[in-house]
Parts: C-alpha cells; structure tokens; sequence
C-alpha cells in the first residue's frame, strides 16, 4: 500500500462551495488530488448504514481510502460494569457502520488516565481491551484495524509508550500517532527532525518495523498549555508547532506507507495537500 493523504472531515471550503452532502465528498477529495478520507463518529455514531454504503462505492470510485473515528466518549479505563457494556456498544455501533463504509481502519480514544496509578489504570485498559476485542471478533468486525491514538492532554491515558502497549494486545492493531498531540502533551517538545526520529525508533522498538511503517498519522499545528492540548490551528497559523516537513522526510527515507489524516482547523483537506505535495518532494529528492 503507498502512502495516503486526506483530511478528518469537510474543510470550510467543501461547504463555501456548495456542498452539502456527504455523497460529494469522495469526487470532491479526489479532486483535491487526495486519496484518504476519515468520517467522524467523534460525538455519536449518526451515519446510517444505507448511507455509508453509498459513501463506500463513491469513495472506492474516486480511489479514496475510509477510515472512521469512533466516539470520543470510550475510555478503555472504566471499571463499572454498565460502562463496560456501554463502551463495547461503542466499539460495535462504530465497527458496524465502518463496515458498511468499507472503512479499513477506526480510531479511538484509551481514555482517562486520572484517579489513581497510571500503570494501574494502563493495566485495567489493556484487560478490557483484549475483551473488546474478543467480542468484535465475535461479531465478524475483526477485519476492520483498530487504531488507539496518542493524546493531547497529559491526564489522558494515551503518551506513546501507553499505545504502544495497547498495540500489544494483538498484533492487528496499528497506532494512531497523532503528532499534534505528543506536541502538546510534551509541552513542544517536537521541534527537530531528530525529535521525529525518536518516536519512530520507539514505534520500530515497540511494535516491529513492519506494523511502524503502516501507521495511521493525525497531524495539524495545535496550541497546547501545561495541561496539554488546547486546540487544533491550520498550517498558515506558523506560529504554532510542529512542522509536517522533517516527518514527510523521514517517512520517504524509511519507506513509510501511513495513512496521514489531516486534522488543521477548517483547512484539512488544503493542508492535507500541502502534507502530499512535501512527501512528494522530500521522495524526489532522495
């Protein structure tokens, strides 16, 4: 598979151009000269399946690559029974659709990583993990890949050496590393190539080369306080780190194939190309 680049959601424009419908996304991004697209399940999964089936022949007409975000309300964390099943709920209402939508990855939050010992709590969330998934495969969505993401926020479960060892519940789990949020939630400590380098290496360390190169990136600038995350910024917004250009060089020149989503506030899918466009030179230059 080669590398992929699309957006999380409808840039500003997509609508300032007249569309409104979802069902023109598909010609709209391949228009952009984009392959990927991610549909956001983030606040309640209210796609039906009909719909994403129709959005699945138009996204596999136009060579756009689905992948969803499951509600941001899971949290691997929760020790109550009833939330266990509602969180499984979670997982199955957003796999069901994903399906129907020939998404091939979903995303998702761990969770909270307050009130008590993080071990502990990264402990409890890999037990309930390994059930979700047990259940998932029960019900025949196990061919989708589930991706759990890095986090913003410092009292998220959700640094990187926390996905990597969600990553080691089965080996048909890939990371989503949002670089954004490892930014934030190491107060900017993403500034240098080398910086980049590291998180590959622990990646490469963590999980195996193989399952390290096909990784589902999120990236946009942010701006982020001692807490961690505070928001997403677009490209233009220079201030605000980090740079996508050291990460497309390093990608290229270890024959990485991610699926990069592009999470820019309003201009996804023009920052999205302009991610495409410095892979494409940093591979031209090799």
């Amino acid at each position: 598979m080669k590398i992929k680049f699309g957006p999380a959601g409808n840039s500003d424009s997509f609508y300032a151009q007249g569309h409104t419908s979802s069902l023109e996304m598909p010609a709209w991004i391949a228009g952009m000269g984009l392959n990927a697209f991610e549909y956001s399940f983030g606040r309640g999964v209210r796609l039906s399946e009909a719909k994403a089936s129709e959005i699945a022949v138009l996204a596999e007409e136009n060579g756009v690559q689905m992948s969803v975000h499951m509600p941001y309300f899971i949290n691997l964390a929760v020790e109550d029974a009833e939330k266990k099943e509602k969180n499984i709920g979670y997982f199955l209402d957003s796999l069901r659709v994903a399906k129907a939508l020939h998404a091939s990855r979903a995303v998702f939050h761990p969770g909270s990583a307050s009130g008590g010992d993080r071990n502990e709590i990264l402990s409890r969330a890999i037990v309930f993990f390994r059930e979700i998934i047990s259940v998932v495969d029960a019900e025949g969505l196990g061919d989708i890949t589930l991706c759990p993401e890095t986090m913003g926020k410092i009292n998220q479960l959700g640094d990187l050496q926390e996905v990597v060892a969600l990553c080691g519940v089965d080996e048909r789990i890939l990371p989503t590393i949002d670089f954004g949020h490892l930014y934030c939630r190491t107060l900017g400590g993403i500034r240098s190539q080398e910086d980049y380098a590291k998180i590959l290496d622990t990646l490469e360390n963590g999980i195996g080369i193989d399952r390290a190169k096909r990784i589902h990136v999120h990236f946009s600038r942010m701006e982020y306080t001692k807490g961690g995350e505070k928001q997403h910024r677009t490209f233009a917004e220079t201030q605000y780190g980090p740079d996508f250009e050291p990460l497309a060089d390093l990608f290229a020149k270890r024959g990485y194939t991610p699926v990069c989503i592009c999470e820019s506030k309003g201009t996804m899918a023009e920052d999205a190309r302009a991610m495409r466009d410095m892979y494409l030179a940093a591979k031209a230059n090799l």
